[in-house]
């Protein structure tokens, strides 16, 4: 994937940055070293030479000008109303925290708003039948028919080039196995092991429906809620015995109430899929002879798959994290013999230990002060040295992922693989995540700052050198997530009403909006925002409509800070583009005329001539193009100006950011084959 380190610039980068660090002690809050200190969590074996419980814990110092406080964490959560009437908490790491934190700033200063909070509650009709129960003399539960086997199959596939490889709840020999059985015979509906088995099946069926339709108009849930609706009239009790097979099941039955935006019952679900699954042992090696190879390795792929995707609903929601990294034993994914070299195992294993590290953003590692959203309980907590910390480690991360599971995104006619799409979101994820705390208090002191003065002031003045490298990562980690999902939408590689799709969309879009609103005008930064807002309208359009609030509220915020010139007569004091509206057609993306008497603390860019707004990719690909580097040697397209990279260079320290955590903006236009051959 563009962007992304090869091993020997790696390496270089990391020497140099060695240098850069013992040369330069005054440096605000910099991490002193990017090595990697393990700290292996196998207490009960000896640990194979790559571990996903294998921590990076580098040093970290504090200073005293560096922003100490996440503003997200500031005086109590949130409780929020349901359509019902009862009082709800979303936590403080969650995207609706963020979206509800930036819209309470905004009410502080322009009164009588009419936006309604109707993105942080469910969707669909909230007295959706989440279940066809049977009555007591029925002697089925209902009444219905499997698909044809053919069609099963295609929805099975649907769901497994999805959802597949980064979690392994059924392989694709597993769940022909039991379709078939189900075909062949009678289901015995008093059996428990029959109800779980055909339980399974059409869970799956309801994520294979869901990622194949791209336009649905329902308000009772997403394509494949009738199947998801069989399933739960199927499901066991949750005092039945446990087994691995109710581990999958209720793993994909939390997953998928995610998708309804159920965030209370997918917790739920995933919480009891994971204690289900500790009741199993799965989360340690056992010694049980009667388990072969393939067996042991079931369990391996199904814990680190529970483990997964608790990690990622814990810290998306802004729940605490469910089971702490050290009281795991068992080894990481691995291949069997009869896989290929970079087969599911390897994507399971770099996904997961992805989320390992997002989780570091809700917990406190021993002697270092990780936790970016838990509340402070020391002295010597300091945002930015924790931001720093978990920046370090995805490069580490970033510089493990093999090529192949990397996709060219300098080519953008080549066909892409849609785990290689999971991995990059996931991985931007992290960091934005990571970084928004600091984007939201810049955000707010520039927004402070001009409602008092009137004018706006250079928003990097009076930060340090490392707060603003990390806005800057965190700002073009969001700009290349959008240009990666409308990619991967042009090849129908988007799940329209998948959750991670939509989390990964508004994320990077409300980062995109807020920097826009509060910063000078960036013509890269303003394709960037009507792409991600593009890339939100598209969903929305297709009926999703939890995206379709979402984007609501991102364009009621911008418009109600950015007034267009219809509502107001003046100028936008921001520099925005003068535009009409920007849904569902994009912003227009020419600069507007600053005032003189206003002080800018960046010119004006050059504008783009022949730029159709109808395509805001290509406008986007345009406007990056225009604003990156001159491109120098490197590999996959990697961008490495060694004069950027001189210490006596100002820029230098930016570009060592950017280059260490893989957010680089590679111009498109470029051929790069030159670079390569």
């Amino acid at each position: 994937m563009a962007g992304w380190l090869a091993e020997p610039a790696q390496s270089q980068l990391e020497t140099r940055l060695k240098e850069y660090e013992n040369g330069h002690n005054n440096g605000a809050g910099r991490q002193k070293s990017l090595d990697v200190v393990p700290l292996d969590y196998q207490h009960q074996q000896d640990p194979p030479a790559t571990t996903l419980s294998g921590n990076s814990e580098p040093h970290t110092t504090t200073n005293e000008d560096d922003i100490d406080g996440n503003p997200l964490t500031e005086k109590i959560a949130h409780l929020v109303i349901s359509p019902e009437g009862d009082k709800r908490y979303i936590g403080n790491s969650s995207s609706a925290s963020l979206g509800k934190k930036f819209l309470d700033f905004v009410r502080s200063f322009k009164t009588g708003l009419d936006i309604g909070e109707d993105f942080i509650t469910p969707a669909y009709n909230s007295c959706s039948n989440f279940s066809i129960r049977a009555n007591a003399h029925q002697a089925k539960p209902f009444t219905t028919s499997l698909p044809p086997f053919p069609f099963a199959k295609r929805l099975y596939a649907a769901q497994y080039s999805y959802i597949g490889t980064i979690f392994s709840f059924t392989s694709p020999e597993t769940f022909e196995k039991n379709i078939r059985e189900m075909y062949d015979r009678e289901v015995d509906f008093t059996n428990k092991s029959d109800c779980l088995r055909y339980c399974q099946i059409f869970i799956i069926l309801a994520f294979g429906q869901m990622y194949s339709i791209n336009q649905w108009t329902s308000y009772d849930g997403p394509p494949g809620f009738e199947y998801f609706q069989h399933a739960m009239s199927l499901l066991p009790a949750i005092h039945e015995q446990p087994s691995a097979a109710f581990v999958e099941v209720l793993s994909l039955v939390g997953y998928f109430f995610q998708n309804l935006n159920r965030r209370d019952a997918a917790s739920l679900y995933i919480e009891l899929a994971l204690r289900m699954a500790i009741l199993l042992g799965l989360h340690q090696e056992v010694s049980d002879d009667s388990l072969d190879d393939q067996d042991r390795e079931h369990r391996r792929r199904l814990w680190w798959s529970v483990y997964s995707l608790d990690r990622i609903l814990c810290v998306k929601s802004g729940n605490s994290l469910t089971i702490a990294d050290e009281d795991i034993g068992v080894f990481p994914p691995s291949r069997l013999s009869d896989e290929p070299d970079l087969g599911p195992a390897a994507v399971l294993f770099h996904y997961t230990e992805l989320s390992r590290i997002l989780g570091r953003i809700m917990k406190s590692e021993l002697h270092v002060n990780a936790d970016v959203y838990r509340t402070p309980r020391t002295t010597a907590y300091n945002l930015v040295s924790s931001v720093q910390s978990i920046l370090a480690e995805l490069t580490q991360w970033q510089s493990n992922l093999p090529q192949t599971l990397q996709c060219d995104f300098t080519n953008l006619d080549a066909e892409i693989s849609r785990q290689s799409v999971s991995i990059f979101l996931h991985y931007s994820q992290c960091i934005n995540m990571t970084v928004r705390p600091l984007v939201f208090n810049v955000v707010r002191k520039c927004l402070q700052n001009h409602e008092k003065t009137g004018e706006w002031p250079d928003w990097k003045e009076g930060l340090q050198q490392s707060t603003v490298l990390a806005v800057e990562t965190c700002v073009a980690a969001a700009r290349n997530s959008a240009a990666v999902m409308a990619t991967a939408a042009k090849q129908n590689l988007i799940a329209t009403y998948g959750y991670m799709d939509g989390e990964h969309a508004f994320s990077a879009a409300i980062i995109l909006v807020m920097i826009n609103i509060a910063f000078p005008y960036n013509l890269r930064d303003r394709a960037a925002m009507v792409l991600a807002l593009d890339v939100l309208n598209g969903m929305a359009e297709k009926g999703n409509l939890h995206i379709r609030s979402l984007h609501r509220l991102l364009l009621s915020l911008y418009h109600t800070v950015i007034p267009s010139p219809t509502e107001s007569g003046d100028k936008p004091a921001s520099a925005a583009p003068e535009h009409e509206h920007m849904s569902p057609q994009p912003a227009e993306l020419a600069p507007p005329e600053t005032p003189p008497t206003e002080h800018r603390p960046e010119s004006q860019p050059i504008q783009l001539p022949h730029i159709s707004i109808d395509d805001p990719l290509a406008a986007f690909l345009a406007a990056q193009q225009s604003a990156s580097p001159i491109p120098m040697s490197g590999d996959s397209g990697f961008i490495v100006p060694e004069e950027l990279l001189s210490f006596e260079n100002p820029m230098g320290d930016a570009i060592l950011w950017e280059e260490g955590y893989g957010t680089f903006d590679v111009g498109m236009d470029f051929d790069w084959a030159q670079w390569n051959s």
